[in-house]
């Protein structure tokens, strides 16, 4: 006379536990979303080109300064070496990036001839600083020197591509070069007993990605130019209204 009370009992558990998935499924997941930027004037002398270059450079700066802020957070020793606090010394980095200044340290080179000083492994200097700077000028050198874009304005898709490799030597050079005491030149991504760190390498991913993906676009700009205006000929004459008398 129990087994069916027992049977009866088993099926509502696992009825309970059915609809407990059910409501994990069906709970929401938010993982951020997309962010526009708003509109601007600036916009009516962008063409489509001009807009994914700025659009690009925002995110790679805005990459190098988080890359900035986890580096001197694993390196604080970089920014004790000229600035009071490590705030400062990434406002001052940036100022010096976007107001397009020299960097003291880097003894008035820029670009490459810059990133070469800041990874040589005798620099004594904030690395982080020179680091960071470097790789900015290098590829706002390699889009002609501007950090926005419009019609008049062009882009080197070989330039562009360049710098892409740029920062994926320098990423291996921060990994494997030694400094004048034998450590790496500086703490970023860690592997070891107590988990995996490889925010530093997606970050630098995506500035490779971003900058890989503009000099594919640039590329075909006359081509999507050629197709555009065919496209816009066909679309003229579908859209054209029929004679009703």
């Amino acid at each position: 006379m129990k087994q069916p009370h027992c049977a009866g009992l088993w099926l509502c558990l696992f009825l309970c536990v059915l609809a407990g998935c059910s409501t994990m499924n069906d709970a929401p997941t938010t993982r951020g979303e997309v962010q526009g930027t708003s509109a601007s004037g600036n916009e009516m002398g962008q063409s489509d080109l001009n807009r994914v270059a700025t659009l690009g450079m925002r995110d790679n700066l805005h990459s190098l300064y988080l890359l900035m802020d986890k580096l001197y957070r694993r390196n604080p020793a970089e920014w004790k070496k000229t600035a009071a606090s490590r705030e400062e010394s990434i406002r001052r980095v940036r100022d010096a990036i976007e107001l397009r200044q020299s960097w003291p340290a880097l003894q008035g080179q820029h670009d490459i001839r810059a990133m070469s000083l800041a990874l040589a492994p005798d620099f004594s200097g904030d690395r982080v600083a020179a680091f960071i700077y470097s790789s900015a000028d290098m590829i706002i050198t390699a889009h002609g020197g501007k950090t926005e874009f419009f019609l008049t304005d062009g882009i080197d898709a070989q330039h562009i591509y360049n710098a892409a490799r740029n920062i994926e030597i320098a990423v291996w050079m921060l990994s494997n070069r030694r400094n004048a005491n034998g450590g790496v030149l500086l703490l970023s991504d860690e592997i070891g007993a107590n988990g995996r760190n490889l925010s530093f390498e997606r970050e630098f991913g995506k500035i490779v990605g971003r900058l890989d993906l503009l000099a594919e676009f640039t590329t075909e700009k006359y081509r999507r130019a050629g197709i555009n205006y065919v496209q816009n000929i066909l679309g003229a004459s579908f859209l054209q209204f029929l004679p009703v008398r």
